[in-house]
């Protein structure tokens, strides 16, 4: 939007009807507070969301898990399985820590990041038989499938 919209004349050399409306939603846009609530929405949408690449492939007897988790460490992980879903959890923190000699400054700032998926099973998982292990940043879980039971038809 211009800021002269309402001295601007139309082809009839009269004033924009709504100008003076227009104008004042402009600058109600770009003063303060508004303007920099705007810009901190803007920056949470333009952020990463925090997840991790999984892929599923499912055998015969055995469902297979790889989680990619490049740079994590085991203790930060952790894997819940609920009736038919298995949830992985990585709390992933840092501390970053700033020094200036020349102004005698000193900032420290901690930064917590929490990841997690959640996958879903065709069927009930067993939590006793599921095995994992993460090896050069790859989460390998593997969950043996449990046998069904088949129902005979007989005749009537």
């Amino acid at each position: 939007m211009s800021n002269n919209l309402p001295d601007k004349p139309n082809r009839n050399n009269r004033p924009e009807p709504f100008g003076e409306i227009a104008k004042a939603m402009n600058d109600f846009f770009q003063e303060r507070p508004v303007k920099g609530f705007l810009q901190s929405i803007d920056e949470f949408f333009n952020l990463p969301f925090a997840t991790f690449p999984v892929s599923v492939k499912s055998y015969d007897r055995e469902h297979h898990i790889v989680a990619e988790l490049p740079g994590i460490r085991k203790e930060q992980i952790s894997i819940d399985v609920l009736n038919n879903t298995l949830t992985i959890t990585v709390k992933h923190g840092e501390v970053i820590i700033e020094e200036d000699d020349v102004h005698k400054a000193y900032r420290r700032k901690n930064k917590m990041q929490h990841m997690s998926r959640t996958i879903t099973l065709p069927q009930a998982i067993n939590e006793k038989k599921v095995k994992a292990s993460y090896h050069d940043g790859l989460l390998t879980i593997i969950v043996p499938k449990l046998p069904g039971k088949k129902i005979h038809i007989i005749n009537d």
